[in-house]
């Protein structure tokens, strides 16, 4: 989020569209429901079925599950055409203006610089045109014809309400009302929150779906505003907090990235991840980039990290291909990888294609799991009749269960949706032999270390020169790694112009302000720095006195970065510094410094000065065409799921699904076809059952005992299926069977001149726990996933349905 739960209470409008808040973060809902109820607020629905969010919601249409760029494209359309945009937000704070270079081009379906053989795209002509200072080339009338603005209008011109109502199945007077809902937040003293969860990012298009509403936010003046922003419900409690500590295989701590093979020394590695301003001025805060770095190498090897040997550079893994999980599973497939630790995840369960899945697990010589839980995974080899049908006796992988602890075993922080890292105290003694997962990995850490010592092998640095000062080495605390996360001073830091001591050697840091490239300060993630400070656990802190009434309770908890709550505020007030709604007043400027009602997300340039406040982007603008940074285009595209039931793609026959996205050859020729599969399938979360693990648990079973799917009465009635019966559902890659819930919920819609029907399948149900045994719902998806993330297509995908 760059929002918080909290704040939704200031919007005037919630769209709710790829989640259901209602049903899978009833918690957090209750400030939409905050915001409708005191703020008069509008909470609008879309979704392909009428769910509990869209039953207290003021408006609602279905969509297409797929086919959410086409609509938010439409919108975008919308806006521009009605000139229902915030023109001054527009055109000082985005890169409307700035102009693109003369070689970029769009054309059937493909943007320039693709390469269909290794199915990805050269980015070089999606740049900007610089001069000769190297500052991107700007036309602030927006006149000319390669600036962003009039890039961006003719991109979209081709997503009228028809083409929407076509693609997505909409009804174009329910498109249409949407896009009045919407349009009213283009004025100063309204804003939109969008709330989106896994509806949008399990698509092989997730990421551009996201980037398509941003795109809507800026247009409109809503990011950095109360109210406003960019919001993701996190699918579980410390979802952001895996990505913050760069636990995928592709990242570092604090969203910075591992080398690849093609940076082959330090400097490479650092020029290729350190931006130069592309306008003069520009705070460009990711210049810093060599002193977060050097910092977590410090927090990683302590004195054996120097100048002189580059930081352990060489140390770090260096990436070819991606070692993301889709690719792990084919390597695992391919029988090119031995063994696999597996902690905290069930991907027998929750990962496409489940028999693929299964078959992989089988190559391995050894399988660990670090769960609380047993586990599918775990019991893979297990044949459990028709939910998991395997040849025990030819399964040669021997598997190992580390029992571990789960969040109320243990003290920790919990970093939730809205950045806010929050502490939280053990309260129960984990039962029988699990350990909690800090003293198994140190466990096994530790021995490895040994054995290297005692016998050598292959790399040893890494293994030996890892820095491990905990006072109980086989058990750290997570007081200590909270802090060792937020960084200390290794020397005096001092201030280069005053002169001034702004921390003391070996005192914890309060700011990543601090943090430097010449090995003088340690940070295991920099985006945590003031976490733990001298002053003691920020994360524990519980004072929610709100002085500005906007829910920016500055004393509880603390947030990333530096307790800021809502990200890039300064565009709330306008280049003069003037609030663009005084209502919503976040920041003023005082005393030669930005104060308020949040923690500053600027410099300390005045009022009046040409310093944009997306910090973070090296142009200090918002976006509306984002240059190289994702992997299909920088604007979205409407692409057909990899198994789409339209057979084309009406907008490029040619480019029918996202041309870049991550897909293996046997994987491609395994996709269904609409002939044999005529209907879409899709998952989705219940409240009565938490992913794979309240299985176990009698009540949840109990309030959920038997898995199910839903039905359209239509379609259910052209099957001749009731209520109660027991069903087949069926994919190109194995099949489920369910009890059938027929429901008014999901409708028959009419697509590109055909009806496409929609079977709902929650996730819920596997071989173990108390819960009724039922079938893995994964065992139908496909082993796709998103160009940028790899995130798996869950939902979208071809099934057929029949009565058993």
């Amino acid at each position: 989020m760059t929002n918080h739960w909290v704040d939704m209470k200031n919007a005037n409008l919630i769209i709710v569209m790829g989640g259901n808040a209602a049903e899978a973060h009833p918690v957090g809902f209750r400030w939409a429901m905050e915001a409708k109820i005191h703020n008069g607020a509008k909470l609008i629905v879309i979704d392909p079925r009428f769910t509990r969010t869209a039953s207290v919601a003021d408006f609602y249409t279905p969509i297409r599950s797929g086919t959410d760029i086409a609509f938010l494209s439409g919108v975008l359309l919308y806006l521009l055409t009605n000139n229902k945009f915030n023109r001054e937000y527009v055109e000082a704070y985005t890169n409307a203006s700035l102009i693109v270079r003369e070689d970029f081009g769009f054309e059937d379906g493909l943007f320039s610089g693709y390469d269909a053989d290794k199915r990805k795209y050269d980015k070089t002509s999606w740049n900007y045109e610089l001069d000769e200072k190297g500052f991107a080339k700007r036309d602030t009338t927006l006149t000319h014809p390669r600036c962003v603005w009039n890039l961006l209008k003719h991109h979209v011109s081709r997503y009228t309400p028809d083409v929407v109502a076509d693609i997505c199945g909409t009804p174009k007077a329910d498109f249409l009302k949407v896009c009045e809902y919407i349009a009213e937040t283009s004025v100063h003293d309204k804003t939109a929150s969008f709330l989106y969860a896994l509806g949008w990012t399990q698509h092989s298009v997730g990421a551009q779906n996201i980037r398509t509403m941003a795109m809507i936010q800026l247009l409109l003046g809503n990011m950095g505003m109360a109210g406003g922003g960019v919001n993701a419900l996190r699918g579980h409690s410390n979802i952001q907090g895996l990505t913050d500590l760069g636990l995928l295989s592709q990242s570092l701590t604090g969203y910075m990235t591992l080398p690849s093979e093609k940076q082959t020394d330090l400097q490479s590695y650092l020029t290729a991840n350190t931006p130069t301003p592309l306008r003069e001025g520009q705070v460009n805060y990711w210049s810093n980039y060599p002193k977060f770095f050097v910092s977590l190498m410090k927090a990683f090897y302590g004195d054996k990290a120097t100048a002189e040997n580059s930081w352990g550079f060489d140390w770090l893994p260096k990436w070819d291909k991606g070692y993301d999980v889709l690719q792990y599973f084919e390597m695992m497939n391919q029988g090119k990888v031995n063994g696999y630790f597996c902690q905290g995840f069930n991907p027998v369960a929750s990962f496409p294609n489940k028999n693929k899945v299964v078959a992989s697990l089988s190559k391995l010589k050894f399988l660990v799991t670090i769960d609380p839980l047993n586990t599918e995974t775990a019991t893979f080899w297990q044949n459990h009749g028709e939910q998991n049908d395997v040849d025990t006796a030819s399964i040669q992988t021997e598997v190992f269960r580390l029992p571990s602890t789960c969040f109320a075993e243990e003290n920790g922080s919990i970093v939730n949706s809205g950045r806010w890292l929050q502490w939280h105290w053990k309260g129960q003694d984990a039962p029988g032999e699990a350990l909690n997962d800090g003293e198994i990995l140190a466990g096994i850490f530790l021995r490895l270390r040994k054995m290297y010592a005692e016998e050598g092998g292959a790399c040893p640095e890494q293994v030996l020169n890892m820095s491990w000062n905990y006072s109980t080495p086989h058990n750290p605390s997570p007081e200590e790694v909270a802090m060792e996360s937020n960084g200390k001073a290794l020397a005096d830091i001092i201030d280069p112009v005053t002169g001034d001591v702004l921390a003391k050697k070996g005192n914890q840091l309060g700011t990543f302000a601090h943090l430097r490239d010449d090995g003088t300060t340690s940070s295991g993630c920099w985006i945590f720095a003031g976490s733990w400070t001298p002053d003691g656990n920020q994360m524990a802190r519980r004072d929610n006195a709100d002085p500005s009434g906007l829910g920016n309770t500055l004393g509880w908890a603390w947030a990333w970065p530096l307790n800021r709550r809502i990200l890039y505020n300064r565009a709330s007030a306008d280049p003069q510094g003037k609030p663009w709604d005084p209502k919503r007043q976040l920041l003023s400027y005082a005393n030669g410094k930005w104060v308020g009602a949040d923690i500053p997300d600027y410099s300390t340039a005045p009022p009046g000065s040409d310093v944009g406040p997306f910090i973070m982007q090296p142009e200090g603008m918002g976006r509306l065409f984002a240059m190289d940074k994702l992997a299909e285009g920088p604007f979205p595209e409407h692409y057909e799921p990899f198994e789409t039931p339209l057979g084309t793609n009406p907008l490029h026959p040619n480019v029918v699904s996202n041309p870049a996205a991550r897909v293996f050859k046997g994987d491609m020729e395994a996709m269904g076809k609409k002939d044999k599969f005529p209907y879409v399938g899709t998952t989705y979360r219940l409240t009565e059952h938490f992913h794979y693990w309240t299985k176990h648990a009698l009540l949840n079973a109990i309030a959920q005992p038997e898995q199910f799917v839903e039905i359209g009465e239509k379609l259910a009635g052209k099957l001749g299926i009731a209520q109660g019966d027991t069903v087949k559902v069926s994919s190109n890659r194995g099949y489920i069977k369910a009890k059938a819930v027929v429901t008014k919920r999901i409708r028959t819609l009419n697509v590109h001149g055909q009806e496409v029907d929609t079977i709902g399948i929650p996730i819920h149900w596997g071989y173990e726990g108390v819960a009724k045994k039922g079938f893995i719902a994964n065992t139908l998806t496909p082993f796709v996933g998103d160009a940028n993330t790899q995130t798996p297509e869950f939902k979208a995908f071809l099934v057929n349905v029949e009565k058993v």
